[in-house]
């Protein structure tokens, strides 16, 4: 079998994940690269052996004979720059969050069925072996009817700075950056249910406070200077999603609030419980509530990290028309949630989701 020849959209921090799990997998030729910060581009370029280097995604998609596309771009750029290469007869792997709203993420998924291309997600986390021990369990019954779920992830001080903080570039805070994981993650795991409503309430009262800490413990691009950074996005939120089988979500997280910083991605059935971020099985057993600790878990799977299994899949997706396990679809209904969570906190109402 010919090699997937891969183009890379963006030359950042993700773009260098990406690429090292790219490099990892023997049927894939990384064949370009292009950023609109050309010396970026040309060092990422250097660093990982790739020949041909371009200032724009339209050069690159004039410029180099491709199979496939990985936008690894600023999320403002996630729609124009996936709807090029679609259009220009590519396979598309885009980083999450999908778009900037619903109406971008949906004209992406227009552009991929119009040119019969595969549009897939960048949505990592459901490729953990958390996950896909998780789903075996559920797929088995071991939890029953899951009707409710946790999807937290709380910083004390994370606020990357840069662009992530712009809205104009990066379309909001925590709920877009990094709440979206385990929101997505848990409806996943839930069998993807219609979701039908939400209510959110988010504040922005900590940014300048912690942007001042004479420790910094946060990431922060190459570049950003909290300090100085435009940041017009929320520190926290917290929001609460209806979904049309009944079952609901309580999604909680910050950039920066004065609390211990964790994430918690938990579901609750009729006959069980469990946690992926402490593999605890909460059940009962002959009239006993029992707490069961799971162990030795990388013992069933080979020990891949998540993008490596994702950028595999991604690659099998292409080759194989394997069927994606995160595709363009579940995207949209992300997409869906995060404007309506956004909208109810502007708004102080619940909103409804059609």
């Amino acid at each position: 079998m010919a090699k997937l020849r891969v183009g890379l959209v963006g030359a950042g921090n993700i773009a260098g994940v990406h690429l090292n799990s790219y490099k990892n997998n023997p049927n894939v030729e990384i064949a370009a690269i292009c950023d609109i910060d050309f010396a970026k581009c040309n060092a990422t370029a250097d660093r990982f052996g790739i020949p041909k280097r371009f200032a724009s995604v339209d050069e690159m998609l004039a410029g180099a004979e491709l199979d496939a596309a990985d936008v690894c771009v600023w999320n403002c750029a996630h729609a124009e720059c996936s709807i090029a290469a679609l259009n220009a007869g590519l396979d598309v792997m885009c980083e999450k969050p999908m778009a900037m709203n619903a109406t971008e993420a949906e004209a992406m998924l227009e552009a991929a069925k119009k040119n019969g291309k595969l549009l897939m997600l960048g949505f990592v986390t459901r490729y953990s072996n958390e996950a896909r021990i998780a789903k075996d369990f559920i797929d088995k019954g071991y939890l029953g009817e899951i009707y409710y779920s946790k999807a937290t992830y709380m910083r004390r001080n994370g606020n990357p700075g840069g662009w992530f903080c712009d809205k104009s570039r990066s379309g909001g805070g925590p709920i877009i950056d990094i709440g979206v994981h385990p929101l997505d993650l848990t409806r996943y795991l839930m069998g993807n249910p219609k979701p039908i409503s939400v209510f959110a309430v988010t504040s922005d009262k900590l940014h300048k406070e912690r942007a001042q800490l004479k420790t910094n413990v946060g990431w922060h691009p190459e570049g950003a200077d909290p300090k100085k950074d435009i940041c017009d996005v929320e520190s926290n939120a917290v929001g609460i999603i209806r979904y049309d089988n009944g079952a609901s979500t309580l999604l909680e997280t910050s950039y920066a609030l004065n609390c211990e910083p964790k994430g918690e991605r938990s579901l609750y059935g009729t006959k069980g419980g469990l946690c992926l971020d402490t593999m605890k099985f909460y059940s009962e057993m002959n009239g006993f509530m029992t707490d069961v600790q799971l162990k030795d878990l990388n013992t069933y799977y080979d020990n891949k990290d998540a993008f490596q299994y994702e950028i595999d899949h991604f690659v099998d997706c292409c080759q194989n028309k394997t069927e994606c396990k995160s595709p363009a679809e579940d995207g949209v209904v992300i997409m869906k949630i995060l404007d309506a969570l956004y909208k109810s906190a502007a708004t102080g109402k619940s909103v409804d989701i059609e």
